[in-house]
């Protein structure tokens, strides 16, 4: 108080003199009077200013994106925006090439094709080899052939499709007793001898309701597991088959497939996903009385096949040791033809190299696209990713994959030190013109590059509306017309902005 009415009547001396000169007291107080209100605004006014910061003061934050980057990520953005590379890459994969499961002609095919694009594109493009089991589907039939109120010389035929690496029936397949649970619990409380020599039927319900609010992904996480550990649950109470309840929430009678993992202490039975309309006709019928079902799976587990996944480095101008990872998986489940799953991902990573090199842009670090083999049934591609490179992960500056589909995207997940999303503010920014500017932080962002978030290399995926992703994952209706080119379009902008951005920054990811 005291220091501002001291400028206070410094500053009312100096107009008055300035402007009036030397003069009687008498006056210089009446005109002093008049001034006074103004001299006291133009005080407070000086006094709510802040310093100016200085140029070198410690406590300015320091730059994370030069402006020279975000306008070349706008550049990226627009050029996105208005491609259709990536759409013609998942065309190609899905109509021309087809399924793509591991060990198959097709997958084969899929690594050639995807090298000889990224090579034409100018990438620095090798294979590296991979092992992965080959599994071959073969026959599935199931008939209900006895159940109450049967007309003579009739059955019901049961729409299924046989598990990834489930084992084989008898040639002649099995005739059972149906029993039906609603989750593991219901299991472990019934008797041994109510499942032994039966088949058991897991009826989990994928809930619809949460995937219609957008959390798709977790409504498959809880209904998932019965795929994966449901086929030994029933072994170990004696059952000779476990069908499971689709894993998806269409109801179009389209079974889900998907990989089944056989516990080591149990014996391997025939497992198959049975859709969810089937599901409810057995729930219905078990309660009215004693139900048989014959069922016919032939699936066959081959020698594994020798693969790979497909490597593409933009050598960094700065950093060239350090890698900025950005990838999908190039196998898909055999049923459909893989366009949301995921050669959506493939294409979109692939569509990030294309606008680098057609803007002519000049990462600071080397940008790998990995095409990834065997994500769906094994994971080998990305375990042995992890092993051959297991001296360079220092080196791994951060891993983007996309694995959730085309629906549009609406940010970034992040697996991350927290200060990493107030670092990523800018480009939300930019991400924001297009509804994609979420930033969240979570525990996982895709199979593929889990080697490298268990050593702590920062990884990151696109926020995709799951909303009806799930009506045609792992189904026969995972086709290209799926794919909306706009959304597509959407996710390739998400995904090579950020990637750009992550190979571009002026500081390092925390870990």
């Amino acid at each position: 108080m005291v220091e501002r009415d001291s400028r206070l009547a410094e500053l009312m001396i100096e107009i008055v003199l300035t402007k009036f000169g030397p003069m009687p007291s008498s006056r210089f107080f009446r005109i002093s009077c008049l001034l006074f209100p103004f001299c006291l605004c133009a005080v407070d006014l000086v006094a709510q200013q802040p310093p100016p910061a200085s140029k070198a003061s410690p406590s300015a934050a320091p730059t994370v994106f030069s402006p020279q980057t975000l306008s070349e990520l706008k550049q990226v953005q627009k050029a996105a925006f208005e491609s259709d590379y990536a759409y013609r890459q998942v065309a190609h994969l899905a109509n021309n090439i087809g399924q793509r499961l591991s060990g198959s002609a097709q997958a084969a095919k899929a690594v050639e094709y995807v090298a000889a694009q990224l090579q034409a594109i100018g990438c620095d493009v090798h294979l590296e080899k991979v092992m992965v089991p080959h599994w071959v589907r073969g026959e599935e039939t199931a008939a209900l052939v006895q159940f109450p109120g049967q007309a003579p010389d009739t059955t019901q035929k049961i729409v299924l499709c046989a598990l990834g690496g489930s084992v084989a029936t008898p040639k002649e397949g099995i005739e059972a007793e149906v029993v039906v649970v609603k989750n593991f619990d219901e299991l472990k409380s019934m008797p041994r001898e109510k499942v032994a020599g039966k088949i058991m039927l897991f009826n989990y319900p994928f809930d619809k309701q949460m995937a219609a609010e957008g959390r798709g992904m977790q409504a498959y996480g809880e209904a998932v597991v019965y795929r994966s550990k449901g086929p030994s649950a029933a072994a170990k109470q004696g059952a000779v088959a476990c069908l499971i309840r689709s894993v998806g929430q269409s109801e179009y009678r389209l079974p889900h497939t998907g990989l089944t993992t056989y516990a080591a202490d149990t014996p391997k039975i025939p497992a198959a996903a049975v859709t969810a309309e089937d599901a409810d006709l057995i729930a219905n019928l078990v309660p009215q009385g004693p139900i048989k079902m014959k069922l016919i799976l032939t699936p066959q587990t081959l020698p594994d096949v020798e693969s790979a996944n497909v490597i593409a480095d933009i050598k960094g101008s700065e950093h060239p040791e350090q890698v900025v990872i950005v990838s999908g998986h190039l196998d898909s489940w055999d049923l459909g033809t893989g366009a949301i799953d995921d050669a959506a991902g493939v294409a979109v990573s692939m569509e990030t190299a294309n606008l680098i090199q057609k803007l002519h842009l000049k990462p600071k670090r080397t940008i790998r696209v990995i095409a990834w083999m065997n994500e769906e049934n094994g994971e080998k591609g990305s375990k042995q990713y992890a092993k051959d490179h297991e001296k360079e992960i220092s080196n791994h500056f951060a891993a983007m994959e996309t694995d959730g589909g085309a629906g549009h995207p609406l940010g970034i997940n992040m697996k991350a030190k927290p200060e990493v999303k107030k670092m990523f503010a800018p480009l939300a920014d930019i991400l924001q013109s297009s509804g994609a500017g979420m930033l969240e932080l979570v525990e996982h962002c895709g199979a593929d590059i889990e080697p490298l978030e268990k050593v702590g290399v920062p990884t990151f995926s696109p926020i995709q509306d799951s909303r009806f992703y799930f009506n045609y994952h792992h189904t026969a209706a995972d086709t290209l017309d799926k794919i909306v080119p706009k959304e597509l379009a959407e996710n390739s902008a998400v995904v090579a902005v950020t990637v750009y951005a992550l190979a571009n920054m002026e500081r390092p990811l925390p870990r």
